[in-house]
């Protein structure tokens, strides 16, 4: 007997696109054949600050297939980039890092030089023979030794409608009328994407003024902007193609080193050029989640209720680029406090720039938050359920507004329903399994609610199938699959038979995949596209002799099966491809955009959700069993079961993975990463995660767009590392507030 998925129901489609990556038919952007195509390799740097003082290329140049060594000697000049100085000071902070620009150095790993040669392997081999002399100059890469130089970031000292300003809701510091309090210190170690699919990118220029590239990123329009404009093109002469991505989770938001370098090489040769970043330079090359130090204090009254909260964050960023995350955001929202201060730093350091990380700036701080609440409510001798349920925002705290909806209360209830926490013990190390010790432990989780201006096409063809265009991506949650079944139910026709088309900057606008906002986004352009076309096919069956098309008295026009119906009890109806026969049409095409309105004034528009974990806890060796997971998000209406399903136990592995393994090293004498495979960083493999349960309320949410659908990718990862930490606590009495969680801290 087929046995049901959670709550999935069986009407749920499959990917789209699972037969294609299955089978290797789908083309990544390594993949594709161009003819004439070279190779480029980089040559990173081995010290994290000075100045380059002398390339020796020669040894390299001489080697079999070499074409050349391109370095800051013999770069081409970026048309977008300012002129080179003859004596180049260090980039000023908020300057994006420009590869090959000039001889100084500002992280172990940073992009000095670059082989390019006939094939991968010639080119490694030359990369290896090229001699780079530096003069070394002092760095500083040790976060807590240099916490102390933190400071107020000079954009948001730059602008006062900063959501990063200091933040104060009552008088925190005196947090009223307080019987209980606690105050502790939370540290996240800096983490990295890795995804299996390395960054890769093939830069193809045509005729001198025409570019396309096939790169591995989260948004075909951004780096086609971004490109175009460094390089002084028109716009639409530059071309980016990225339709299937193995895994991105942030690292392909923005346009890397890399990228320029394969693009300024392939101009420079006037050949094609492939370059693949190898795993180690996927450490220094496209960001990770920053080094965070998080303050917390927290009181209540003795029955519960939250009195104030001090929430203090500083995170890591480089030298030259500042990188601001929502880490204390949270604390003003997630629950009713009448007393609540914010405050985030930054600390800059000889490191490349961090950039967002699945659920970036709420999954670090919810670590913390969560951890707090879990600890204030064992002060108290109270649930931690309970506690939260007292202290439930029926509004939004921070903006004074409705929520456009919030079904979190049934989400705790569904969630420790499903669990059985009514089984949780108040006292840690009460119950044993087989000699483990045992715990429970859960979080709530939201993340802001993102919505884009989007285009979406609509394409009917003569045989009655559909095309949909829109230009977003696919990094992995089933966009393709999401679009598809909105056009599917939109037109009334089986799925089978659309397409949806997407990772092509030619396509129709839309934004990166990021911040939860693609099904917000696209799905509502897709939505509203599906519905224009829909009236149109109906105002041409309706101009049809009624020979030719249904013959209700009282016309609506409605859609089923393919075909369009007078009303809804017609029993026959007109088929699109007959409509399109009569009216001499070989297709019917529509392109409608959707952007929010007023609605962001009006309510406060978040997804949330709560984890809750068991874990088992050997007291012998400290090692860390997570068991069992129960999951559940209030993110709008579920578009498609299966595809959502997934994606929540992805951030909950993810979340395991954060709170028990994930760490990037570094030896502070060279400021260099020694974790930088897969034998050294540790990430979740299948004998880790246990049975994942996933629920969702599924209740459209009518403010926030014509689907009424909210994020839910990362959400499902925010709060999954606390939950984890409270239940070791639970289960050993140790509250470990340093991830990971490793065996180490428990014995």
């Amino acid at each position: 007997m087929k046995k049901q998925l959670d709550n999935v129901p069986d009407t749920s489609l499959n990917r789209v696109d699972g037969a294609a990556k299955v089978t290797g038919a789908a083309t990544y952007s390594a993949e594709y054949k161009v003819p004439g195509l070279v190779h480029a390799v980089l040559v990173t740097s081995t010290i994290a600050k000075g100045s380059i003082t002398a390339i020796e290329s020669q040894e390299a140049e001489a080697a079999p297939g070499v074409l050349a060594v391109i370095s800051h000697l013999n770069a081409i000049t970026v048309p977008g980039w300012p002129e080179r100085k003859q004596s180049a000071g260090r980039a000023p902070v908020g300057t994006a890092f420009r590869v090959f620009y000039d001889p100084l150095v500002y992280f172990d790993g940073q992009p000095v030089a670059m082989v390019i040669a006939g094939t991968h392997e010639q080119a490694m081999h030359a990369a290896s023979l090229v001699r780079v002399t530096y003069k070394r100059e002092s760095h500083q890469t040790h976060f807590e030794k240099n916490i102390h130089k933190a400071g107020v970031p000079l954009n948001v000292q730059r602008s006062k409608s900063s959501p990063f300003q200091d933040y104060e809701r009552g008088t925190a510091a005196t947090q009223g009328n307080t019987d209980v309090k606690i105050e502790a210190e939370y540290t996240i170690p800096t983490q990295h994407h890795q995804p299996l699919e390395p960054h890769a990118i093939i830069a193809v220029w045509e005729a001198g003024d025409k570019l396309t590239v096939y790169d591995k990123n989260q948004g075909v329009k951004s780096v086609q902007g971004q490109l175009a404009q460094a390089f002084k093109l028109p716009r639409e002469n530059v071309q980016v193609v990225s339709k299937y991505i193995g895994g991105a989770f942030g690292s392909g938001i923005r346009v890397w080193p890399h990228t320029m370098a394969a693009v300024m090489a392939a101009s420079q040769l006037k050949r094609p050029v492939k370059l693949v970043l190898g795993r180690e330079q996927m450490f220094t090359s496209v960001g990770y989640r920053p080094y965070t130090v998080q303050k917390i204090s927290m009181g209540a009254t003795k029955d519960g209720r939250l009195t104030g909260i001090v929430h203090e964050g500083t995170g890591q960023t480089s030298m030259y680029e500042e990188h601001l995350e929502r880490t204390v955001l949270a604390s003003r929202a997630l629950y009713a406090c009448p007393h609540v201060t914010t405050r985030y730093r930054l600390l800059s350091l000889d490191v490349n720039t961090p950039t967002w990380m699945r659920g970036p700036g709420d999954a670090t701080g919810v670590f913390a938050l969560e951890s707090a609440v879990d600890e204030l409510a064992f002060a108290l001798k109270m649930d931690p359920l309970e506690f939260r349920l007292k202290n439930y925002a029926e509004s939004d705290p921070e903006r004074n507004l409705p929520w456009s909806a919030k079904s979190l209360r049934e989400c705790y209830e569904l969630g420790a329903e499903k669990f059985r926490w009514q089984n949780r013990m108040l006292e840690p190390r009460s119950v044993t399994q087989n000699g483990w010790l045992m715990g429970y432990g859960m979080a709530s989780s939201l993340y802001g609610f993102h919505r884009h201006p989007s285009k979406a096409r609509a394409v009917m063809q003569a045989d009655g199938s559909v095309i949909v265009q829109s230009a977003t991506m696919d990094i992995g949650p089933g966009t393709g699959t999401a679009m598809t079944r909105i056009a599917a139910k939109v037109l009334g026709v089986n799925a089978k038979k659309v397409r949806f088309e997407l990772g092509h900057s030619s396509l129709p606008d839309a934004p990166g995949q990021n911040g939860s906002s693609t099904i917000p986004s696209v799905g509502s352009a897709v939505h509203v596209a599906c519905e224009a076309l829909k009236n149109k096919l109906i105002a041409l069956a309706r101009e049809m002799p009624r020979g030719s098309r249904p013959t209700s008295q009282e016309w609506s026009g409605v859609v089923r099966n393919g075909e369009v119906f007078g009303s809804a009890d017609d029993k026959e109806g007109v088929s699109y491809a007959d409509i399109l026969k009569y009216h001499h049409l070989n297709e019917l095409e529509v392109t409608e955009e959707s952007k929010a309105g007023a609605e962001g004034n009006q309510y406060s528009m978040y997804s949330f959700g709560c984890h809750f974990v068991e874990v088992l806890v050997s007291p012998l060796t400290g090692e860390v069993r997570v068991t069992r997971v129960v999951t559940c998000a209030d993110v709008g209406a579920i578009i498609n079961y299966k595809t959502a399903r997934s994606q929540s136990i992805g951030g909950v592995v993810g979340g395991i993975g954060m709170a028990l393994m994930e760490h990037s090293a570094m030896d502070h004498r060279f400021g260099r990463y020694v974790t930088t495979d897969f034998a050294n960083y540790h990430i979740p493999v299948h004998a880790d995660i246990p049975p994942i349960e996933v629920y969702y309320i599924d209740k459209p949410d009518e403010h926030v767009n014509p689907i009424g659908s909210k994020g839910l990718g990362e959400i499902a990862i925010v709060g999954v590392a606390a939950a984890v930490a409270n239940a070791v606590f639970n289960a050993t009495g140790k509250r470990i507030r340093e991830l990971p969680i490793t065996p180490d801290k428990l014995v």
